[in-house]
Order: structure tokens, then sequence, then C-alpha cells
């Protein structure tokens, strides 16, 4: 078979949007023969981490704390914001793009070998380039994130060592099921006999803990095995057989983040006999750890609050962060979302919070339109002092809140990966409201 002669990363990517029939097709068989063509394999403890929320998050903090303590990691993590490259971490880096392509290059190979191709999804052909990039990599360790549910996901081809399931709920449930315990199910499948399984959520879903007992992982929950206390000025963490005091509170917003530190915590002591960290590793990690679109506060005025919260779950934590920020007379809100996300409770829990919508459209078919958002949102609407309008681009929704804010009000873009990655397309914007010109 001929094969395609690629120069750039951007034509890869194409051309694996118009491989596979369909754009999601869960499954491990495809991609697993050609990862055994491909001869992948690491020789590293690999740690996984699934769930509904906080997968960055945790991503980056064991990557964040690890890197401190002198490891060479890598991280593949799901979906980018702006960049592809975004989604490969190597030493704390981002990859470069012609690095990509050569590994791109492999999996075409090894999918076509012989005359028999396999096809494999976007997703399951840039995963395999990703992997093979780490394992050539000579790293101490590597953390991958699932990208949809876990015992169908490309991920799960690999043996965890240590296994993380965050904070479980209602997401993707056309692929994996319509209650917590259904999906808690599905994501339960990154565990593997013997290895531990880092259960951050503290009221998991019973299905994650029969699942653990039924393959013979090693448990740990939070509240039983694992917890946290703290005040407002520090925080410790307390663990089988380790303890952590006056702790500062992590480099990411948001008071979620100390339930998600507490699983990375619980990770790194499951694994302290192949990683060992020092408690200063621990105080620097989390002290200088960066997540780009998690409750991100743009300095500038008026105050922009950049957020990828998209579901309820997450929504409803957005919300309570910000309800715990300082006054602010006026909240603008600049929202885009997928078209099958339950978008009722989502504007729900957050609507008190503001006052003027700025409803925009999504360069992805999957999105609802800005319309639409629109209409949903009075179709429920109570408030009858905020006001809405649409636009075609998250850029030009900005715009147009900046244009209405005074320096002392709050932007907040949500949404979707999508509605934030619009807005860092052109890197941090900084903000400086009409008002404040001389």
């Amino acid at each position: 078979m001929e094969q395609p002669q690629f120069n750039t990363l951007d034509d890869w990517l194409a051309y694996c949007e118009q491989l596979h029939p369909v754009g999601i097709d869960m499954g491990l068989t495809r991609i697993s023969v050609v990862a055994k063509r491909m001869g992948l394999a690491f020789d590293c403890p690999i740690i996984t981490v699934a769930g509904t929320n906080g997968k960055g998050s945790t991503c980056a903090m064991l990557e964040a704390i690890l890197l401190q303590a002198g490891y060479r990691t890598g991280v593949f993590t799901s979906p980018h914001l702006v960049h592809f490259e975004e989604r490969c971490r190597v030493r704390g880096d981002i990859v470069k793009a012609a690095d990509l392509v050569a590994q791109f290059e492999r999996v075409q190979a090894a999918r076509t070998q012989g005359g028999d191709a396999v096809s494999l999804t976007y997703f399951e052909f840039t995963t395999l380039a990703i992997l093979q990039l780490l394992a050539d990599a000579k790293l101490d360790v590597v953390i991958l994130e699932v990208g949809l549910g876990g015992r169908l996901d490309a991920v799960n081809m690999l043996d965890a060592d240590c296994a993380v399931i965050t904070s479980i709920d209602l997401d993707h449930m056309e692929y994996l099921g319509d209650t917590r315990e259904k999906i808690g199910l599905e994501k339960a499948h990154i565990m593997r006999p013997g290895k531990p399984v880092i259960v951050s959520d503290p009221v998991p879903p019973q299905s994650i803990v029969d699942h653990a007992a039924a393959v013979g992982a090693d448990l740990w929950r939070f509240g039983t095995d694992f917890n946290f206390s703290g005040d407002k000025q520090q925080w410790g963490w307390a663990g089988r057989g380790r303890r952590y005091a006056g702790l500062a509170y992590p480099a990411l917003r948001g008071a979620n983040q100390l339930v998600n530190a507490s699983g990375v915590l619980a990770a790194l002591t499951a694994l302290r006999d192949r990683l060992p960290i020092t408690a200063q590793a621990v105080r620097n990690g989390l002290s200088m750890v960066e997540l780009p679109g998690r409750f991100q506060i743009v300095p500038g005025q008026p105050t922009l609050v950049l957020d990828v919260a998209h579901n309820p779950h997450s929504v409803a934590a957005l919300a309570a962060n910000l309800d715990a920020m300082a006054f602010y007379p006026c909240t603008h809100a600049v929202f885009g979302a997928m078209a099958d996300k339950d978008l009722a409770p989502m504007l729900a829990r957050v609507a008190p919070l503001i006052d003027k919508w700025y409803f925009t459209d999504l360069p992805t078919s999957r999105a609802a339109s800005a319309e639409d958002l629109q209409a949903r949102w009075k179709a429920t609407n109570t408030r009858s002092d905020a006001t809405s309008d649409t636009y075609k681009s998250p850029e030009e929704a900005l715009q147009a809140a900046v244009k209405a804010a005074t320096p002392t009000d709050r932007i907040v873009v949500f949404g979707s990966f999508y509605t934030v990655g619009g807005i860092l397309k052109d890197g941090v914007p900084r903000l400086s409201a009409p008002h404040l010109a001389t």
C-alpha cells in the first residue's frame, strides 16, 4: 500500500480525521493490533487517570511533584485547548510538532503493514503516535489521562502500575451509561490485579468498590485510606504510613483541588517504593503546578476567569468557586457548549451568579448553536434583570463583554474546551476595559 507523504502535523491530523468511518468507535481490538506491530512497550511505571472531572488537574499535579523530585516524566492528556502538541509533555515541556510527525509515520507504517490495513479513529491513531514518542523518551514515569470512560479507551490497552479514579458524574452517557454506577464501572476497568487504585471521589459508586474486590486491586479510598484537613492558611494530608503537614494550597485554584491533590499524594505514596518522593518535592510541586483553563484567573480589569467546565458537576464546582470570590458589581458570562451536554442543570446552577450572557457558536459540528443555547437559557431563566445576546465566536463574545464591562466587573468564560481555547488561541488575553482609557 502506498504511504501518504505529509510534511506537517496539521496534514497528518487532517488525514486522521477522515481515516475511520466514525469519530468515536470505542474498543481495544484495532489499536492493540497496531500497537503489537509497533512493539509498543514501556519499561517505567505507568499511572493512568480516569474520571469525569479533575483528571487534567490530577495529571498536572502528579507531573509537577515528580519533576520536582528529579524524575523524567511523560504526560499524555486530552483534549487540547489550542494546539494539538499540548496533549504530550516530556520532562515538563510540550513536544514539538516535528517530533510527532515522525511518530505518525511509524503508526501509518504499522497500520498498513503487509497490506493488511487496520482502520483507526483520530483518537486511536494520535494516541499511538504520542505513546510511541513517550516510550522512546527514556522516562522514569508516564502519566496517562483516559480520554473517554476507561474500559474501552485506547489508553487502557496498557497496564497501569497505579490507577487513579477522580470524581464520577453524569457525562458522555450515550457511551458510558446513564447512571453513576454504570459510568463508575466503565472507569473502574483501568484497575489491574494486585496494583493500587486511588479513588478520590468522596462518595464513589459502589460499582467501583465492587470491581476492585473482583479483580483483586489494592483499593485506596478517600476518607478511609487517605484524607486531608486544613484551614484558610494551610492543609495537611494523611494516608497509609505517610503524613504531610503545613502544606500550602495548590497553585490550581478552587476548593475541589484539595480533593484532587489528596488523590495525587495517595498515588505517590502507593508508588513510594519505586518512585520515592520527598516532602519538599511535594511542597514545591503543588506550589508551582500550572494548568490553563481550570479556574484560571487572568490579571487585569475587568477580572477574567477561564474554566473548561462542561458538565453539571464541573459547572457546580465553578459556581461555588465564583461565589467564593470577592464582590463584583456585574458578572458577564461567555458560554459555548456541545449539544449533547446536559445543559439545563448547567445553566440553572450558575444562572444566579450571571448578569449578562454572551452565547457563542463553536467551530465544531458537535456544538450547540448560540441561538439554541440562548433559547434553552430563556426557557428556564427566572431573573428578569439578566440579559443575553449571541455571537459567532468566543473571541467576538469576549470583545462584546469587555466593551460592556466596567473595570470592577468580572467576565467568566466556560462551557467547553473549544470556548476557552477560542479565547486562548492568540495567547492569554490581558484585559483593559475601555472605561479605563484616559
